[in-house]
């Protein structure tokens, strides 16, 4: 069945690895015959930085105004970044502050311990790159990036996290290994 998906793109370079996983992951979701928009970040023109909080209105430039278009039109998104220094992108990060404000992606209710989540019946796929192997950062680090974006973004909001498939160590990768990781990313897109 057709789904109507929406892949994000958090490292600031299409040229990354990260951009290249999008790239195959895009390809494919069409072969597969979904309907497929993407927000490459890097490209974006916005402020990442919620100036002030949610005390005072900051308006959404042209582009974010588009990406809250986009998300709510989507079923399921696919997020593409980077783990740097244990987390996720600034850029990135600055995209979800400036987009998934109270009222779009979720809503306070008085009297209430957690909000009310409106971005509800979507789902998410994680794909993600990291220079730590990925044992040591689930083992050790205890997978900071990954639970920031699952658990305290995307699922406050309602977004049901789905496959997260991790890559690396990157750094040391071989050629072998990427295409390996590409036709992974791509297997996931079909599903």
């Amino acid at each position: 069945m057709s789904k109507r998906i929406l892949v994000i793109l958090g490292h600031p370079s299409n040229q990354s690895f990260c951009g290249a996983l999008a790239d195959h992951y895009v390809q494919a979701a069409r072969e597969a015959g979904h309907e497929v928009r993407e927000l490459r970040l890097g490209t974006l023109s916005f402020d990442p930085i919620l100036r002030e909080g949610y005390q005072q209105i900051q308006p959404l430039e042209a582009d974010l105004l588009k990406a809250q278009e986009d998300i709510t039109w989507a079923e399921h998104l696919t997020l593409v970044y980077p783990i740097w220094w244990g987390a996720i992108p600034a850029l990135l990060k600055g995209f979800f502050d400036r987009v998934l404000l109270p009222g779009f992606a979720f809503k306070y209710r008085p009297g209430k311990a957690f909000p009310q989540k409106l971005l509800q019946g979507r789902t998410a796929d994680l794909l993600v790159t990291m220079d730590t192997p990925p044992w040591y950062y689930r083992w050790v680090y205890r997978m900071p990036g990954l639970h920031q974006v699952r658990k305290t973004t995307l699922a406050f909001c309602g977004i049901r996290p789905r496959t997260t498939l991790t890559f690396g160590p990157l750094l040391s990768s071989t050629a072998r290994q990427r295409q390996t990781w590409l036709a992974r990313a791509k297997a996931i897109a079909q599903g």
